[in-house]
């Protein structure tokens, strides 16, 4: 995978880097492994916007991924690297020996013809890109991705393109993971995670080049507070980014609530008492 530039033939060129992937499969994904879906264009069910700046876009196929990898000690072969328009990262066609075919992510350095293995027991030379097992078997520093929050719900951290993490310790029943964002968070060493980093790593160096481009994937126009009238947003109004009151506003959302710096998250959450050591290096309230 590389980044490709264009030759400025148009005014959109001039500014397109796109993400070119080579050995995707060409072919239609697995019937029985997609499903449809509607577009909400951000709409409730009263048709009110919910979620601003969404709507329109290419029409697309769920692919069904198993974030859970419950078939145990069956080899699966990789038949092919896939496209998902849902996600970030690329997927990979798996068909177990038994059979049945799944979709998974597509780990970095996962090739076509590859196999890879679920299971409880692992010896030294298992700890293979693709493999899935417990926390509590993979040796401290591994890096991992598709790590599962609970056991047996599913893979729920690190799964969008180039994203990992690292096991630092399995010791007195839990299992201390160092997040992407730097988090130090405990979970089970009974949750189940997958060898390697997400694929897909180019994913963010891409630059679309036109707002078409952005259309196409569903995404409207983005319009700065900063821009608006004061009816219309509160950093509205002024003369460009001269506002009153002796200095400049605090950048807000539409509806008041702080947009940087600010604390979003509840501290009654019940997950809070998981977490070791925050992104910013800070520890939680009330911990020394």
């Amino acid at each position: 995978m590389a980044i490709k530039s264009f030759r400025p033939l148009t005014p959109a060129g001039r500014f397109t880097s796109l993400n070119k992937i080579e050995g995707l499969a060409k072919k239609r994904p697995e019937r029985a492994l997609t499903q449809s879906q509607s577009k909400s264009g951000g709409r409730n069910v009263y048709g009110r916007i919910t979620t601003r700046h969404r709507g329109g876009g290419h029409k697309r196929l769920y692919r069904i991924i198993d974030f859970k990898r419950n078939i145990l000690d069956v080899p699966a072969k990789v038949q092919a690297i896939e496209y998902d328009p849902n996600r970030t990262a690329n997927i990979a066609l798996i068909a177990y020996a038994n059979g049945e075919k799944r979709y998974v992510l597509a780990p970095k350095g996962l090739n076509v013809g590859d196999t890879i293995v679920t299971s409880n027991k692992a010896t030294t030379n298992d700890f293979n890109v693709g493999n899935n097992f417990p926390l509590e078997i993979i040796p401290p520093s591994t890096r991992l991705h598709c790590v599962e929050l609970i056991p047996g719900r599913g893979a729920q951290i690190a799964r969008s393109a180039g994203a990992g993490l690292e096991l630092v310790a399995v010791e007195n029943g839990k299992a201390t993971l160092k997040m992407p964002s730097g988090e130090l968070r405990i979970v089970s060493p009974k949750c189940r995670a997958t060898i390697g980093e997400v694929g897909n790593g180019d994913h963010n160096q891409q630059s679309l080049g036109k707002a078409g481009r952005r259309r196409w994937l569903g995404i409207r126009p983005t319009v700065r507070g900063m821009v608006m009238n004061p009816v219309d947003h509160p950093n509205g109004g002024g003369q460009g980014k001269s506002k009153g009151g002796g200095g400049r506003q605090q950048l807000v959302s539409p509806w008041g609530q702080l947009a940087k710096g600010f604390p979003t998250r509840r501290r009654s959450k019940q997950s809070n008492a998981q977490i070791i050591v925050h992104h910013n290096g800070r520890k939680p309230r009330g911990r020394k």
